[in-house]
């Protein structure tokens, strides 16, 4: 293999041009020759047996040359590659220089490589930073949701009432035939929820346990094709009636859902987690405020393969998440009218930010010099093993070394950014009324919430942000 030239082109391509020599094409020839033989008859010779020279007199001497280049090409390209220590980031695109001959053949491989990163200012940034403040709104509205946890369903001898959970056996009927998916027995049903088809629920307020009755509902059109704007009739038994039993906000609630005596110090607790939540959400929006100024002041040329190849990485993780929650991804892909292609195109503007974030991260790790040590890799396995509760050699297994120290080492050119930077105070409203959209920073809050103050997995920042928006 012999590189003939190489040349840097525009969006961060290198041209190669490599040319494969008449030694490396013929052991490349031979491969070829092992590998189609079999497939090869020739009279007078079993399947498979028939010598080399024998089918090139017959079919001629370039019958192996394709199958030879296919075989011969990627060595040659890796060791041109190894030899201009070049960083490639794609597939290359290839075309042939020339004609093919047994003295071997010229190519020249187009492939996208590492931009050169000039960094802009990334010290003594400024950015708004939300000024945390806990109303007792705030607080009450955490109460009413450990309320709502620790309402129970009990049995009333009474009609049941909007709220209501009624236990219900059912069948329905189209045209007096039973249909497919219509009947169930001991169906907790709570009125009001909207979960069964308009109109079931509302007839079933102010029936008794014991009672039955004959529900006429009409299917919405946009139903499945066999029931859509057809009218029915559903049978229905009230097994049970259950009304929710709310306990009352005092101390003994306290006892019950906390480790308090008195309501007074779980409150107290309920608002020093809630802030502690919110400071955390503003210094994520800080951080990532701060970081996406930092890499709007970059300078490189971006090649598209690498866009492409993290607009990919979030369509995976979009499946890996949608698989979690049980719906399939052909499935979603159906109920939603998306397909692969607009999938796509929607991943590639979040996915040209995170690249620019990553480049920005490892230009500034290599302008700062910064590094970790095996100490802190060490520190941080043992961080992680009692966060999650799991030996340290079985998180070892799952992460390795490297993967540790990229995350601290980036984790350090991160704060590079942050600590050098100033925050402009931005009055957060967390006086909004009942019902009002809550700002962004609530709504990571609420997010943070659901874990019921469990710490999250320290991974990339800027990653997450991007993944959100690939969402």
């Amino acid at each position: 293999m012999t590189v003939k030239s190489c040349e840097k082109i525009e969006k961060s391509q290198v041209a190669l041009t490599i040319e494969v020599g008449a030694a490396e094409f013929e052991a490349a020839i031979e491969k070829a020759y092992q590998k189609m033989r079999k497939n090869i008859n020739i009279q007078g010779f079993r399947p498979g047996k028939a010598p080399r020279k024998m089918i090139e007199r017959m079919y001629g001497a370039e019958v192996f040359f394709e199958e030879a280049i296919n075989i011969a090409f990627p060595d040659a390209y890796e060791a041109a590659v190894r030899e201009q220590e070049l960083d490639i980031v794609g597939y290359p695109e290839v075309e042939m220089v020339g004609e093919c001959t047994a003295e071997g053949f010229t190519f020249k491989a187009v492939t996208p490589v590492y931009p050169e990163v000039t960094l802009g200012q990334y010290k003594g940034l400024s950015a708004e930073k939300a000024e945390v403040k806990v109303m007792a709104a705030d607080v009450n509205e955490r109460l009413k949701g450990l309320q709502e946890r620790n309402t129970r369903l009990v049995s009333v001898d009474r009609a049941a009432k909007l709220g209501d959970t009624a236990v219900i056996d059912f069948e329905g009927f189209l045209n007096g035939v039973p249909f497919d998916g219509g009947k169930g027995e001991n169906h907790s049903l709570e009125l009001g929820s909207g979960s069964f088809v308009p109109g079931f629920e509302e007839q079933v307020v102010g029936m008794k346990a014991g009672e039955e009755k004959d529900l006429d509902i009409t299917f919405p059109e946009a139903y499945t094709p066999e029931l859509a704007g057809k009218a029915v009739v559903f049978k229905v038994k009230v097994n049970e009636v259950k009304a929710k039993e709310v306990p009352e906000l005092d101390d003994e609630f306290a006892q019950d859902v906390s480790e308090f005596e008195t309501l007074k110090d779980l409150k107290a607790d309920l608002k020093k987690k809630i802030t502690e939540e919110r400071q955390q959400a503003a210094d994520r929006a800080f951080e990532d405020a701060v970081m996406e100024i930092a890499a709007s002041n970059i300078t490189a040329e971006i090649p598209d393969a690498m866009v492409e190849s993290q607009a990919k990485q979030f369509i995976e993780n979009f499946k890996m998440q949608i698989s979690q929650q049980g719906i399939p991804y052909e499935q979603y892909m159906k109920l939603t009218g998306m397909d692969e292609q607009k999938l796509m195109a929607d991943a590639m503007e979040p996915a040209q930010r995170q690249v620019r974030m990553d480049l920005t991260v490892a230009a500034i790790i290599k302008a700062e010099g910064l590094d970790a040590s095996d100490e802190e890799v060490e520190a941080e396995y043992s961080k992680m093993a009692e966060q999650y509760g799991m030996d340290i050699e079985m998180v070892k297994k799952y992460l390795v070394a490297d993967q540790i120290k990229d995350q601290l080492v980036s984790r350090k050119a991160i704060a590079v950014v942050v600590d050098s930077a100033k925050a402009e105070k931005k009055a957060e409203k967390a006086e909004a009324a009942e019902g009002e959209e809550k700002p962004k920073a609530k709504k990571t809050t609420k997010k943070a919430e659901a874990a019921e103050g469990e710490e999250k997995p320290k991974a990339k920042k800027t990653t997450k942000k991007a993944e959100k928006a690939a969402e």
